[in-house]
């Protein structure tokens, strides 16, 4: 820990023997499956040393890359006699702070361009021009109920479809601050009732049909809630208003 990149590649290929190594930093939040394939395809059919992606500025990104493991040992192998050879040490520790480039300059290297995938959060602003893609590409949902997992210490995955139908009924069946009321109920029973994507599923089953019977109901009787409008006593003044 706080060794660099070169220490921590170090540290890594003492626990694989692997053929190909692929290497990734923990900022990168577009990194996904097909780009990971693609890199292990180049490297596989060709005979490079390693494929790395580039960046919007056809930089060089060596975080992003898939390597052969073989290079990488020869090459670390030979800092290691270079910094014996001067009189220091050439343990693991002795890696520490030193650049990947010392590295992967000695490499032969297959470079793919990669804008989006090789995009990596150094700063708040990275942070901030990420988020704002994410939006962009309609994915905000998903990172905001991993982000909001990550906060309260969950690892859940359930269907997110059923608890936003669920969400959808309840507004439109009953009233519209009984969507999250709702949802929150749902979560809460399911909890009672040990957790799990089943119990979320089961317990929003019975809201979403409880839902749908309170609105069947109300459309008989003709007192179904207007849609689209809070409810406001008559004598209501503007500024006791709730607000739409």
């Amino acid at each position: 820990p706080g060794g660099g990149p070169l220490a921590a590649l170090a540290a890594g290929l003492r626990h694989t023997t692997a053929e190909y190594v692929l290497v990734a930093s923990a900022d990168l939040p577009f990194l996904a499956g097909p780009t990971v394939g693609r890199l292990l395809s180049a490297l596989a059919a060709g005979d490079a040393d390693g494929v790395l992606l580039t960046d919007a500025d056809g930089r060089d990104q060596p975080l992003v890359a898939a390597y052969r493991a073989p290079a990488l040992r020869r090459e670390l192998a030979a800092l290691a006699r270079n910094r014996a050879g001067r009189g220091e040490r050439a343990d693991g520790a002795q890696l520490t702070g030193l650049p990947l480039r010392r590295l992967t300059g000695a490499l032969r290297l297959t470079r793919v361009p990669d804008a989006v995938a090789a995009f990596d959060c150094d700063t708040w602003d990275d942070l901030a021009t990420a988020r704002a893609r994410i939006r962009e590409h309609g994915h905000v949902l998903d990172e905001w109920i991993s982000a909001a997992k990550d906060e309260l210490g969950i690892d859940l995955d359930v269907d997110t479809g059923i608890l936003l139908d669920l969400a959808r009924d309840a507004a439109h069946g009953v009233a519209r601050p009984a969507a999250p009321l709702t949802t929150f109920l749902v979560g809460y029973a399911a909890g009672r009732a040990g957790g799990g994507p089943e119990a979320v599923a089961e317990t929003a089953r019975k809201a979403a049909a409880l839902a749908q019977r309170w609105a069947e109901e109300a459309a008989d009787t003709g007192s179904a809630p207007a849609r689209g409008k809070p409810d406001v006593a008559p004598d209501a003044t503007p500024d006791t208003r709730p607000d739409a």
